[in-house]
C-alpha cells in the first residue's frame, strides 16, 4: 500500500497532471490579468526579456495586452497589440485542449511537428518580428 506522500507522486506522474496544471496556472493568470490592466503603469506583470536587453519587440510582445483585451471584448485593440499572436492563438488553444484531452484518457502526447512545420514556425517568429521592428 503505498503511503500519502508516494500516492502524490503518482497523481503527479499521471498523464494528466502537466497539462492540467499548465491549465490551472493559466486561468490564475488569467484571473488576475483580467483585473490589471497592461497598458496602464503601476501593475505587477514582467516585462518581456527580449525587449528589455535588445530594445526590440519579440514576436510574442503585445501578447500580454492581447489577451487582456481579449478578455474584454476589445477585439481591434487585441489584433493591433499583435495580430500574428492573435492568429495563432486558436491553434495552441486547441493543442493544449488535446493535451488535457489524451491525458485524461491515460494516455501521454506530444504533438509531432516536421522539420517543415519548425522551420514554418521559426521563419514566420522572424519575419514578424523584422516587420514589427522596422514598422515601431
Amino acid at each position: 500500500m503505498l503511503g500519502a506522500r508516494g500516492a502524490r507522486a503518482g497523481v503527479l506522474r499521471h498523464p494528466a497532471a502537466a497539462p492540467l496544471v499548465v491549465l490551472v496556472a493559466g486561468a490564475v493568470g488569467a484571473g488576475y490579468l483580467y483585473a490589471t490592466d497592461p497598458h496602464e503603469p503601476g501593475h505587477v506583470l514582467p516585462g518581456c526579456p527580449f525587449r528589455y536587453v535588445t530594445g526590440l519587440l519579440c514576436p510574442a510582445c503585445g501578447g500580454t495586452r492581447m489577451v487582456y483585451d481579449l478578455m474584454h471584448r476589445q477585439f481591434a485593440a487585441a489584433w493591433l497589440d499583435n495580430r500574428v499572436l492573435l492568429l495563432a492563438s486558436p491553434f495552441a488553444l486547441a493543442l493544449l485542449a488535446r493535451w488535457i484531452v489524451e491525458g485524461l484518457r491515460g494516455r501521454r502526447w506530444r504533438p509531432e511537428l516536421s522539420a517543415r512545420t519548425q522551420a514554418l514556425v521559426l521563419a514566420v517568429a522572424v519575419v514578424w518580428t523584422v516587420i514589427r521592428n522596422i514598422r515601431s
